[in-house]
Order: C-alpha cells, then sequence, then structure tokens
C-alpha cells in the first residue's frame, strides 16, 4: 500500500478503492438482473400459454362464460412484464458497461503502477 500512496495522490486511492468496492457489487447485481429477467421471460410465456388455454375454453363453452375480460387483464399483465424486462435489459446493458469500464480502470492503474514501480528500481544513470 506505500507504494500505491507514493504513486497516487490520495484521491487516485480512494478512485482505486472504489473501484476495488464496486467491481464486486456490479458483478452481484448484473447477476441478479439477469436472473430477474429469466423469471420475467418464464412470466411472459405462462401468462401466454393461459391466455391461450382461456381463448380455447371460451371457444368451446356451452355454457355462455364471458373469459374475454380476464383475458385482456392477462395480456395486460403480460405488457408489464415485457415492460419491465425491456427496463431490466438496458439496466444490465448499463451494468456490464460500467463492469467494462471498471475493469478498464483497474488494469490501466495496475499497469501504471507495475511501470512506475519499473521506474522505482532502476538506477538514476541508467536509461
Amino acid at each position: 500500500f506505500a507504494a500505491v500512496s507514493r504513486l497516487f495522490s490520495p484521491s487516485d486511492a480512494v478512485g482505486q478503492g472504489l473501484l476495488e468496492l464496486l467491481t464486486p457489487a456490479v458483478q452481484q447485481l448484473d447477476v441478479h438482473v439477469h436472473t430477474v429477467r429469466e423469471s420475467q421471460v418464464e412470466l411472459r410465456e405462462h401468462i401466454d400459454s393461459l391466455a391461450t388455454e382461456l381463448c380455447r375454453i371460451n371457444e368451446h363453452q356451452k355454457v355462455a362464460l364471458d373469459l374475454d375480460p380476464y383475458v385482456k387483464k392477462l395480456l395486460n399483465a403480460r405488457r408489464r412484464v415485457v415492460l419491465v424486462n425491456n427496463i431490466l435489459q438496458n439496466a444490465q446493458e448499463r451494468l456490464r458497461r460500467l463492469n467494462h469500464n471498471v475493469a478498464k480502470e483497474t488494469a490501466r492503474r495496475k499497469t501504471m503502477l507495475e511501470e512506475s514501480g519499473g521506474l522505482f528500481s532502476r538506477s538514476p544513470s541508467k536509461p
């Protein structure tokens, strides 16, 4: 840590600490968003299946039972699920970009640290 503190100003050290702190959180959040998106897709498929089944039942009913309002409610719920899924997809893409930028910045700082470490180990008379 002493070598890092010589190379970076206190604000850079804070930035490095934030990068190290945020990376696992971003990765964990990305995994959770991916899981939620998968369950949203599964829910949408179940809603579609149920709506299809209700329509089929409604067509074959001998008694006049109007299931159309329920089908409409299901389709409305499906629309909301699709909307949430799109929002999650956008959030996941932003998280992916953030994670990529964190990794890139970490690699850049690591390279800078390694290069600076090489400079400290050389004698002043050698190029």
